[in-house]
């Protein structure tokens, strides 16, 4: 890409000028929805000067924060995650000690060197002008502050800090595997978010992030030749297209430029860099801008200009079944490993295989909603993150196709159930760093997340499931919603009880079984075999071919979903067995044909009469 024409288009169109966007809840002092629920606000100032030789970086960031607890706070942390990469750090040791480690891993960090490590190493800190003591623990900042913040009060730290980028192993980095230069996620130090749990100061050991919803401000200065995408709106186009149209389009080594970014009400800033990107931009329907920074090789050309007008259609299926995207822009940036979500873009690497890079685009982009804009905790509750991502993702490639699945989760129910009859599966109340094994966090995480949401919908039934996901959204958006909230948005939605199915499938590892224990004449005999309760819906055959659904009601859930199905008295929990007479003699029974839900020994959920 060594066209002006080109690299004026990138100027102009890789990202939205003028004046910072008005998003909803927006105010830095916002006390959001009710139940006396508040959150932290953070405003950042960054100047950060990078050289693309050392890929060494200094920065200046003034950090305005807004105590919107009711707490005094007497210590703050920052994260300063780039410490990760290097020999030692917790995240090797740990790559190095797990039975599965993550192959992308493994002990490469081990055998970095010097000048191939990545650290933030902060020179100065003042609060309100004072300079105040600070150490430095693995990837976290331990702050003690000269005054303490007082509940509703705003203190301004000023910080000065220098930065190298790592040689790429996991998400952030250079010269990755593709080849893009810079690939600048989690780059800066960045406050830990403070609740009415407490500090969420965690250690970078291998997982994912969370963040202080606020407004970014930042200006990236770097070599002339350099083409960056991220988050936030350009706002200073004319000087950028100034510097490309004064003369030849490759500058001297060295000759620098500054990007000036802003980025209204979010919660992490991330952009990435390379001197050779090609872009591209596509207009969504009443929607935003979508763009697409890739490298210029002929495969990966081809693959990404494919995938441009399914991304559209992705975009819209996501704002139509969860809830409008409220930015006028959207990046798919090449960079990272695999793909990672971030602030109004995602970072996903090559394509080669088209089908992968379309699966990986829909996944990531979902975490707009899933994470970002619904921002739950990912190191606490990363099966609300990745599981519900999944769950809607899966939905949306669904749409695609020209041959629809009549379970779009069949996958995630697979692996759970192995999961779950492994004796390997942990609860989902684990902390995603805590898991024994990577392969349980990612079944977890992953895939009974996704079930969490799909059987859900077996439970409260598809259309009272699509309102929940909706009316989540538009409760829940631009906070840190928490996995009561799904349930509760549920049970307002459908007026039943729901909490034991957060406290048995999320909480325990209580698995669902039932079966068919006996059928004599129009006698059927269910048992429960697991611990963990469910309704079950169950379709009888009778001898003269005709079928006829029932619908058994759990007692402690205090009501039924809508279906045609004829329904029957409750089934108390503590009751192991279940009799009920059908209408006619019994051929065959099979408890959920619709197999959605997640038991765990199928072989006993059918009877057939010989």
């Amino acid at each position: 890409m060594k066209n002006f024409l080109i690299l004026l288009s990138v100027i102009t169109l890789v990202f939205s000028c003028g004046a910072t966007e008005k998003l909803t809840q927006s105010s830095e002092t916002t006390k959001v929805s009710t139940n006396n629920y508040w959150q932290q606000h953070v405003d950042y100032d960054m100047e950060i000067d990078m050289d693309v030789n050392s890929f060494q970086y200094k920065g200046k960031q003034k950090l305005v924060y807004t105590n919107n607890s009711p707490d005094v706070l007497n210590r703050v942390y920052y994260h300063l995650y780039f410490n990760a990469f290097q020999p030692g750090s917790e995240m090797d040791v740990r790559s190095r000690t797990i039975q599965d480690p993550d192959r992308r891993v493994g002990d490469r960090i081990s055998k970095l060197l010097p000048n191939e490590i990545g650290y933030i190493k902060v020179n100065s800190l003042k609060q309100n002008g004072k300079s105040i003591s600070y150490e430095t623990v693995g990837t976290v900042l331990e702050v003690k502050l000269s005054q303490p913040i007082q509940p509703g009060e705003k203190v301004t730290f000023d910080m000065i800090f220098d930065g190298q980028v790592p040689k790429q192993i996991r998400r952030s980095g250079r010269d990755n595997a593709d080849g893009v230069s810079l690939s600048m996620t989690q780059w800066y130090p960045k406050l830990a978010e403070y609740d009415f749990e407490g500090w969420h100061a965690d250690p970078y050991i291998g997982r994912e992030f969370h963040g202080v919803w606020g407004n970014f401000d930042v200006k990236l200065t770097l070599d002339k030749t350099y083409i960056v995408g991220g988050t936030g709106y350009l706002q200073n186009p004319n000087e950028i297209g100034y510097g490309y149209e004064t003369g030849a389009i490759k500058r001297p080594f060295g000759d620098k430029l500054t990007w000036h970014f802003k980025a209204p009400n979010v919660h992490d800033f991330t952009w990435a860099a390379d001197p050779d990107y090609i872009h591209d931009s596509v207009q969504v329907p009443n929607g935003p801008t979508l763009h697409f920074l890739y490298s210029n090789d002929d495969k990966v050309i081809e693959n990404w200009k494919k995938i441009q007008p399914e991304t559209v259609k992705l975009m819209q299926f996501f704002s139509e079944h969860i809830g409008q995207y409220p930015y006028k822009q959207y990046s798919f940036i090449q960079g990272g490993d695999g793909g990672m979500e971030y602030a109004m873009c995602t970072l996903i690497t090559g394509g080669s295989s088209y089908g992968g890079l379309l699966g990986t685009a829909s996944h990531e982009l979902a975490h707009t909603w899933f994470q970002f804009l619904l921002a739950s905790n990912e190191a606490k509750h990363e099966w609300m993150d990745e599981g519900f991502t999944s769950y809607i993702s899966a939905l949306a490639m669904n749409s695609l196709r020209e041959e629809k699945r009549e379970n779009p989760f069949v996958g995630s129910y697979r692996s759970y159930i192995r999961l779950a009859n492994s004796g390997y599966e942990q609860p989902l109340t684990t902390h995603a760093d805590r898991y024994k094994f990577n392969g349980a966090y990612g079944a977890a995480a992953y895939s009974k997340g996704a079930v969490f949401l799909a059987q859900l919908g077996y439970i409260i039934g598809e259309d009272n499931l699509k309102k929940t996901i909706k009316k989540y959204f538009n409760d829940f958006s631009f906070k840190h919603p928490k996995p009561l909230d799904i349930v509760r948005t549920a049970e307002r939605i459908t007026d039943l009880e729901l909490d034991w199915y957060l406290i048995d499938f999320a909480q325990t590892t209580n698995t669902i079984d039932y079966g068919v224990k006996a059928v004599e004449g129009k006698s059927i005999t269910l048992e429960r075999v697991g611990l963990m309760p469910m309704p079950i819906d169950l379709t009888v055959t009778y001898e003269d071919g005709s079928t006829e659904a029932f619908y058994i009601p759990l007692q402690m859930m205090r009501g039924e979903k809508s279906t045609s199905a004829t329904i029957i008295s409750d089934w108390a929990w503590a009751m192991p067995t279940y009799t009920f007479e059908a209408n006619k003699t019994v051929k065959s029974v099979e408890i959920d044909a619709s197999q959605m839900l997640a038991d765990v020994k199928r072989e006993n959920n059918t009877f057939t009469k010989e």
